[in-house]
């Protein structure tokens, strides 16, 4: 009896020791896909960045534009 509460154990713990390598390998693959979403995710705050900068770069000019349209307007008399 005592030969067969060992066996039962052992098997038990065989079977948590591949359940817990299962759960490691697991683990080792939701970090790597982390990873991965992490280095996209830092692409596109770049991506976000640089439409920024483009966006205000954009304004300028067209503030610049707008007053020598002004300007302009005033020079002729269209205002």
């Amino acid at each position: 009896m005592n030969e067969n509460v060992e066996n039962l154990v052992l098997e038990h713990l065989r079977h948590i020791r591949g359940r817990v390598d299962q759960i490691a390998d697991d683990v080792g693959d939701l970090k790597q896909r982390m990873s991965g979403l992490e280095s996209a995710m830092n692409l596109v705050r770049r991506e976000i960045a640089l439409g920024d900068e483009t966006d205000a770069r954009q304004q300028v000019t067209l503030d610049k534009l707008n007053a020598r349209i002004e300007r302009i307007e005033r020079r002729l008399e269209l205002l």
